[in-house]
């Protein structure tokens, strides 16, 4: 073998290794910045807000639902949430109870008043729509760490904010979703938007949060978000209104019994 010829290939891995160690940086820096996004928000406690959402369709027609929110942050685990609806009178008490976990399925049930039944929702089902919304099961359940592995891509400007962009992979079984592209402001640590491909790593969706507002000197929450499909036209803008944190829930007011007394 030549000096040249064994020259060539050193070169190569030299420059094989540099790309590797970039690659490993980037995981690690995406992977703080997220942890570092979740650090912020923890020790709430847990929270009631009322919301209101929105759905349009391709054609711009509109239909609005109320519902009260509930979420008991969870220490060891993903978070619980219970959902009510409360309007239109053809869904009100419809009730929808989200147990979150990392890496684990999560564990959702649904509680419909017309027929009397509590309905759980299997792990294959996660990507489908949330009763007509463009928000997805999947997308309702707390943010977890270990879920996704983490890419950072680059520093951007978005909407006047300093953001970090971070490529997402999920890491749990049955998402519909092949990688979600997440804008983190730099000041706060906050989502900013969110990009979503489908399986087929097509863009899907995209989610903006606006208007967000400081709780208890720390926690940031969005009054407004807005989630778009790209590829059936339709949108849904939840509105967020009246926060209250550490009113005392416990694991009662989410166990599956709630679901009933709900309504």
């Amino acid at each position: 073998m030549s000096q040249s010829y064994s020259g060539k290939i050193f070169l190569k891995l030299i420059i094989l290794l540099i790309i590797f160690q970039n690659i490993q940086a980037a995981e690690r820096t995406g992977l703080e910045i997220m942890a570092e996004v979740v650090e912020r928000d923890s020790g709430f406690g847990d929270s009631i807000v009322d919301l209101t959402m929105m759905l349009f369709n391709h054609r711009g027609d509109k239909s609005i639902r109320q519902i009260k929110f509930k979420t008991l942050e969870m220490q060891d685990d993903g978070d619980k949430s219970l959902s009510v609806f409360n309007s239109p009178k053809d869904i009100k008490g419809t009730a929808f109870l989200s147990f979150t976990h990392a890496l684990e399925a999560d564990e959702q049930w649904l509680y419909l008043p017309a027929i009397k039944r509590v309905k759980r929702i299997s792990s294959s089902n996660k990507s489908g729509p949330f009763l007509g919304s463009e928000f997805a099961f999947e997308d309702l359940t707390s943010f977890e760490l270990e879920k996704f592995s983490y890419q950072y891509l680059r520093d951007e400007t978005i909407n006047g904010i300093d953001s970090f962009v971070i490529e997402m992979y999920p890491q749990y079984k049955h998402s519909g979703y092949t990688r979600q592209i997440m804008w983190v402001d730099k000041q706060r640590y906050i989502p900013v938007k969110v990009t979503y491909y489908d399986r087929k790593d097509a863009l899907l969706k995209t989610l903006t949060y606006k208007k967000y507002q400081q709780y208890l000197e720390q926690y940031w929450r969005s009054d407004e978000m807005e989630m778009e499909n790209h590829q059936n036209g339709k949108k849904t803008l939840l509105h967020w209104n009246k926060y209250q944190f550490k009113v005392g829930l416990s694991d009662r007011d989410f166990d599956r019994n709630s679901l009933k007394r709900s309504r």
